[in-house]
C-alpha cells in the first residue's frame, strides 16, 4: 500500500520543501548531484529524526547576503561535490558541510564555514569567506570560496592548503562577463558617491595611501561586503569574556590538571615553610561539595633582620678604624 500511494503521488511528495522563508541558520538540501535545489529542512543541521548529538550545531548565523545583485540568485540553493570518501555541500550565502560516506559508527559530519564576508582585491570580488567552522585543534575551519566562470552552476574543486584552512573553486555562468565581480556597481548610490569623494581626495593628495584605503574598507562594511571591524573586535571580547568548555568531559579534564597543579604550588609551598591561606569565594559558611575557583594567598610577614643602628655606626663587621 504505501507503494501504491508513492506511485500515485505521483513524485509530488520528493519536493514538499520548505519555502523561501527558511530560518537563516538552516542547511538547504542538495540534489546531489551538483545542481541546485530549492530550500529544504536543513539536512543533518536541523533533522528532526536525528539525535541532537548527531546534528550539525552552528557556530554563529550567517552574514546578510551581499555583493552583486545577479550572484544573489543563489540564495537557497545548494551544491554537493564528491571528493574519495567525503561529500561536500555549499550553500552560498549560508554554509559548507563535509559528510564522510562510510558506515563506520563515527563518520565524520562537520561544518567548514558559515558566510561571513567578501574578499575584494583591486575591487574586484574574488573571493567569499565562510568562517567560524567547526573546532579544529585550537581554531575553527574556514573556507575560501574562488568564483569562477563556467558553463553550469557547480562544485569543480575542493581542497585543504593548510590545516583546517579550505578552498573551494565554484564553477558559475554567472560570473563570465567582465564586469560581473567588480565592487562599485554593487554598491548603492549612496555609497558610490562617497567612494568618488574618496577618489577625489586621493587625487588631490589630502590624504595617504593609507587613509584611501581605511575609507574604502569603512564603505565595503557599510555595504555589508566586509564584517563590521567594530562587530569582530566585540565578538573575540565576548569570546574572551564568556569561554566556555565544549563538553562535559573536557571540562572534568581541565579541573583535574588544575587541581593537581594546585596540590604541586601546595607541596612547594611546604617544602619551603611558606603558610598560606586557601579562600573560597562567596559565603564562607556554604560549605556545598561544587566545584569553585581556588586562591592562595600567601600569609608571609617578612620581619628585618638587620637590628637598630647606633648612631654612628656604619653596620659592617670588623669596622675599626
Amino acid at each position: 500500500r504505501v507503494c501504491a500511494r508513492a506511485r500515485n503521488d505521483g513524485g509530488r511528495g520528493r519536493d514538499r520543501r520548505r519555502p523561501r522563508g527558511a530560518s537563516p541558520g538552516q542547511l538547504p538540501a542538495s540534489d546531489g548531484s551538483g545542481g541546485a535545489a530549492a530550500p529544504a529542512t536543513g539536512g543533518r543541521l536541523h533533522n528532526p529524526f536525528l539525535p541532537p548529538a548527531h546534528r550539525l550545531q552552528p557556530k554563529a548565523s550567517p552574514a546578510p547576503a551581499s555583493g552583486p545583485a545577479h550572484l544573489l540568485r543563489l540564495v537557497g540553493k545548494c551544491f554537493s561535490y564528491m571528493e574519495s570518501t567525503y561529500k561536500y555541500e555549499f550553500c552560498p550565502f549560508q554554509n559548507i558541510t563535509q559528510h564522510e560516506q562510510t558506515f563506520r559508527w563515527n563518520a565524520y559530519s562537520g561544518i567548514l564555514g558559515i558566510w561571513q564576508e567578501w574578499e575584494i582585491e583591486n575591487n574586484t570580488f574574488v573571493g567569499m569567506w565562510m568562517r567560524d567552522g567547526d573546532a579544529c585543534e585550537t581554531r575553527n575551519r574556514q573556507t575560501k570560496v574562488l568564483l569562477v566562470c563556467g558553463k553550469s552552476n557547480r562544485l569543480a574543486h575542493v581542497s585543504e592548503p593548510s590545516t583546517c584552512i579550505y578552498s573551494l573553486t565554484f564553477e558559475t555562468p554567472l560570473v563570465c562577463h567582465p564586469h560581473s565581480l567588480l565592487v562599485y556597481p554593487a554598491l548603492p548610490e549612496a555609497l558610490r558617491r562617497k567612494w568618488d569623494d574618496v577618489e577625489q581626495s586621493l587625487y588631490e593628495e589630502m590624504i595617504t595611501k593609507q587613509g584611501y584605503e581605511k575609507r574604502l574598507r569603512e564603505i565595503f562594511e557599510e555595504a555589508s561586503f566586509f564584517k563590521s571591524t567594530k562587530e569582530a573586535q566585540s565578538e573575540q571580547k565576548n569570546k574572551l569574556q564568556h569561554q566556555e568548555f565544549e563538553s562535559l568531559e573536557k571540562c572534568n579534564k581541565e579541573y583535574q590538571q588544575l587541581s593537581k597543579d594546585v596540590q604541586k604550588l601546595k607541596d612547594l609551598l611546604t617544602l619551603h615553610g611558606v603558610t598560606y591561606e586557601a579562600i573560597l569565594p562567596g559565603d564562607s559558611a556554604d560549605k556545598r561539595a561544587t566545584p569553585k575557583r581556588v586562591t592562595e594567598m600567601p600569609a608571609l610577614t617578612i620581619v628585618p633582620k638587620v637590628e637598630t643602628q647606633k648612631h654612628g655606626d656604619t653596620g659592617l663587621w670588623n669596622d675599626s678604624p
